[in-house]
């Protein structure tokens, strides 16, 4: 049951050799990707969001309803071949994708233990606190996601690169 994380130039590649059987895309209108060959496009969320964490004139901040189709979307993905989730640069709205979803399917995981794996994974993650802080919400954590991603400190930008990271957690 594995999540990859990547940005947008690492999608085609991935496919090709992980042939994942789920998609999510997370960028900004403008840039959006039509569903890559090798994938369904039922099995492709494809989300129009930029990343910010306010609103901000001519930009589309994340919501509920796209934290909501996330979930919904996760919960089709029986996990036997891995889902595939990108953004523009796979460090924030991917990463923060990644966690909700591993939380949801680790739900008697402490939320910090599964937000200190993700900075193992990937020390240039630097998940959207939106996206983060409206799952929390959602999901009835109390403001447990939110102090993870807080307790995983500062990111290496310049190590971003595409990584593996399970969606259930012991």
């Amino acid at each position: 049951m594995t999540l990859i994380v990547c940005g947008l130039a690492d999608v085609e590649p991935l496919i090709a050799a992980r042939r994942p059987s789920h998609l999510i895309t997370l960028l900004d209108p403008m840039t959006m990707i039509a569903t890559p060959a090798g994938v369904a496009p039922e099995r492709h969320l494809r989300l129009g969001v930029n990343d910010i964490v306010e609103p901000m004139e001519a930009m589309i901040v994340p919501d509920a309803t796209v934290v909501s189709q996330i979930l919904a979307f996760g919960r089709t993905w029986d996990g036997a071949d891995p889902m595939l989730i990108h953004c523009w640069a796979g460090i924030s709205r991917s990463t923060a994708t990644a966690f909700v979803l591993a939380c949801e399917r680790s739900p008697k995981v402490e939320e910090r233990t599964i937000a200190l794996a993700l900075r193992r994974a990937a020390p240039h993650a630097s998940p959207n606190r939106r996206i983060v802080a409206l799952a929390d919400e959602l999901m009835g954590r109390e403001g447990r996601m939110v102090a993870a991603v807080e307790a995983m400190g500062d990111y290496d930008y310049a190590l971003a690169c595409p990584f593996d990271f399970p969606a259930r957690h012991p």
